[in-house]
């Protein structure tokens, strides 16, 4: 059972103050993402890749996109974090039908018999899947835009409104949603405004040889392993707090800005010659705070105590991709924003001038 009850909060551990209690807070936090990374991959072939950049998204309290045609794992892979994860889950599998009240819930009329023949009536709201802890949102692009939107909005809040009341989600909050990069008959691409919700979009790709034939192995012979609950909702809370305590030198948060200002077009000196001639409109803040806070979990996934250069390129693909909107122009020569980003890493300086 989870240890977090879903009306409430999970309990705050206390914040470490002295350098000891942050240097055992970091020591903590590494025990428990290897924890939880080896129950991950003694379900998961391969993906190693995708498996650690759920992990940067979910230690730094930030929502994933996964993106990948069927098959190759992202549901698992939503479906074994959960597991090792003691905390509530859900899932909402996303149809043309569905309502945002099916998503976030609704106000019924409750009856209460007191009794004496007589017959209470009040408001009350049922909540909807939404509040849970790990929500995972399947084919979010097959929902219309007003039910999308009634899930990213919960994303962006923390809390559902229902007849004028807010109800708060519970904590920690993380929707891992999939989309199906191929089919587009009954779908509805989320819009970029909608995408920028989404600390990173991570693409999912299929198999290799050796991780197929591990696949096969495990599923045509019946095995079956099954992640072990390593962390809670308490301890992860303080990851995520201790996440944005770690340090970063103002040249590399400058770098971070500088990278995201190189994906604007025409805007000197920093947009690259390939923004200016394909890019219609570059990264927000928001692609930013992402560089930043998904470089801080990588320096401590690697038990550092603070940022590099190196962590912000890191993280720049998954974190700018999905920033991105491209022209006519880079539609017509198949100039993809991956293409833009990994240009701008390549040409940017480490150092400059302010």
């Amino acid at each position: 059972m989870a240890s977090d009850t879903i009306a409430g909060t999970s309990p705050h551990l206390p914040e470490p103050s002295t350098p000891e209690e942050v240097r055992a807070a970091a020591e903590a936090f590494g025990r428990d993402a290897r924890a939880v990374r080896e129950q991950i991959d003694r379900v998961m072939v391969g993906q190693g890749d995708v498996i650690e950049q759920v992990m940067i998204c979910l230690f730094a309290s930030g929502h994933v996109l996964l993106e990948g045609v069927p098959g190759v794992g992202k549901t698992l892979l939503v479906r074994t974090l959960a597991q090792a994860l003691s905390m509530q889950h859900g899932r909402v599998q996303f149809t043309p039908d569905l309502m945002p009240a099916d998503i976030t819930g609704t106000t019924i009329v409750a009856e209460d018999d007191k009794g004496d023949g007589r017959v209470r009536r009040e408001f009350r709201f049922q909540p909807g899947p939404v509040f849970t802890q790990l929500l995972l949102a399947d084919e979010i692009n097959r929902a219309t835009p007003k039910t999308q939107a009634a899930l990213l909005e919960a994303m962006a809040e923390r809390a559902v409104t229902v007849g004028g009341k807010s109800h708060p989600l519970p904590e920690p909050f993380f929707v891992m949603a999939t989309q199906n990069p191929l089919e587009q008959e009954g779908t509805y691409p989320l819009p970029e405004a909608q995408l920028d919700r989404f600390f990173f979009k991570v693409m999912v790709p299929g198999p290799s040889r050796e991780d197929l034939h591990q696949i096969l192995q495990r599923t045509a012979t019946g095995e079956s392993p099954r992640a072990e609950r390593v962390l809670d909702g308490a301890r992860l809370l303080s990851h995520q707090r201790l996440v944005r305590r770690v340090p970063i030198a103002p040249s590399v948060r400058d770098y971070a800005v500088r990278l995201v200002l190189s994906t604007h077009p025409r805007t000197a000196p920093f947009s690259t010659p390939m923004a200016s001639q394909y890019v219609r409109l570059g990264a927000s803040p928001r692609a930013a705070q992402a560089l930043e806070l998904g470089a801080k979990v990588v320096a401590l996934l690697e038990g550092r105590s603070s940022v590099s250069t190196a962590d912000i390129q890191r993280v720049a693909l998954p974190a700018l991709r999905h920033r991105l909107i491209m022209n006519f122009e880079a539609e017509a020569e198949g100039v993809t924003t991956d293409t833009v980003v990994q240009n701008a890493i390549a040409t940017l300086p480490a150092l400059m001038e302010r």
